[in-house]
């Protein structure tokens, strides 16, 4: 799948039936973020939710039951990744995002920062991480 350069914000939501109508939510991160813009028309691509042959063995389908939970965190506690810090947090740290717009937060970064991360602690919302390397930048 080819994925455009002009994509704004990336997640995971359902789709909820609402007085005979049916919304897609967007997470108040995202407008925060300052990608998108509340008020404003934006297209929306939806993709289906992984069929069974696609989950892990032994795990139960989640787009086979109505009003299914979300997917669990897409890191856990050892993994490393290379990201660029997106914000800094109210308490000063560092925020990036990994696969489905999921938060994580890495101390004593700044804005812009291109980082070698390993996950530390992983919450059902966001998980925690510890700067391994950083990108140094030659001129």
């Amino acid at each position: 799948m080819e994925i455009s350069d002009r994509l704004r914000c990336l997640y995971s939501a359902d789709v909820e039936e609402r007085d005979g109508e049916y919304v897609v939510d967007v997470p108040a991160h995202e407008i925060q973020l300052g990608d998108i813009e509340a008020g404003e028309t934006y297209r929306i691509a939806l993709l289906p939710a992984p069929s069974t042959s696609e989950t892990e063995p032994n795990t139960p389908d989640a787009s086979a039951s109505p009003g299914r939970s979300p997917p669990g965190p897409p890191v856990e506690e050892g993994d490393q990744r290379d990201v660029e810090i997106e914000d800094i947090g109210e308490q000063g740290d560092g925020i990036t995002r990994v696969e489905r717009g999921f938060v994580v937060i890495v101390p004593d970064t700044n804005i812009g920062e291109r980082v070698a991360i390993e996950i530390t602690d992983v919450r059902e919302n966001v998980a925690f991480a510890d700067v391994v390397s950083r990108e140094t930048y030659f001129e």
